[in-house]
């Protein structure tokens, strides 16, 4: 009686590894809320090794080169809050390279500020069409999440590849890195940020430029939202003393670019 049953429970084993093959094979979905230790004295910011380590493995990045004295400009448009022309104008003037990541809502609603990002150079990223934690959302609904947003930049700019993804909230898990990279997507973190995005709470120029100015190392990418005036009003004259101390800006292709010339087996 007792063989017969561990039998039974033997091929029961078996045929529960045939139906659901992918649960030892499975990563995990424990969500990473992104954080570091912030950059000081033109020191790069750190998020520790095993980080590090989890972001490599998918290629994806928060810095470039802490060597060279490059800026990568990056800014997330979940909704527009009459700033983001001004950005658009100031990057122009200073001919300057930005990253906009954005979201459904924002194609929807300003669809000729998002042709004038591709018009002008700018990279467009995806931001999600609804901005969930990815996390907390099945495989089939992640995909649609970025491929909605894919699909309507490219009806409203011609452009067919979107290739960066900034997950909402800065959450994200093994899982979404590795799927995310399996749909094309590199994810891309950040290395400089501050609370910038409580319109309601705005501080004035001189407290996003104190942030950037402080937090400024090589390799930076820097995180703005364009719902902020204090960045809108800011950015121009910390694009200039930065130009000043030395840096370049670049974009993220020219970063993805780098890594690739470093180890040919990336991207």
């Amino acid at each position: 009686m007792i063989r017969t049953r561990k039998i039974l429970m033997f091929f029961i084993l078996i045929m529960l590894a045939i139906v659901y093959p992918v649960t030892a094979l499975a990563v995990s979905n424990s969500p990473i809320h992104w954080g570091f230790k912030k950059g000081a004295n033109e020191q790069p910011a750190e998020a520790g090794k095993e980080l590090d380590e989890l972001l490599e493995k998918y290629d994806a990045f928060y810095k470039g080169d802490p060597n060279k004295k490059d800026i990568y400009l990056t800014f997330d448009n979940g909704y527009e809050n009459g700033h983001t022309a001004k950005f658009l104008d100031i990057l122009k003037k200073e001919k300057v390279p930005g990253a906009f990541f954005i979201t459904g809502h924002y194609l929807e609603s300003q669809p000729e500020l998002v042709k004038r990002m591709a018009e002008e150079g700018h990279i467009i990223g995806n931001h999600s069409y609804y901005h969930p934690d990815l996390t907390q959302v099945d495989d089939e609904r992640l995909k649609r999440e970025l491929e909605k947003v894919r699909a309507k930049t490219e009806e409203l700019t011609g452009e067919k590849h979107m290739v960066y993804l900034r997950p909402p909230r800065g959450i994200f898990s093994e899982r979404t890195l590795k799927l995310a990279k399996k749909e094309g997507y590199t994810h891309v973190m950040w290395s400089l940020a501050f609370v910038d995005w409580e319109i309601n709470n705005q501080k004035g120029w001189q407290y996003a430029y104190d942030n950037i100015m402080k937090q400024i190392h090589p390799g930076a990418v820097l995180l703005l939202h364009t719902v902020s005036k204090d960045n809108a009003d800011a950015l121009e004259q910390a694009i200039k003393d930065l130009k000043k101390k030395g840096y370049t800006f670049k974009s993220l292709d020219d970063l993805t670019k780098s890594k690739a010339v470093e180890d040919p087996s990336l991207f």
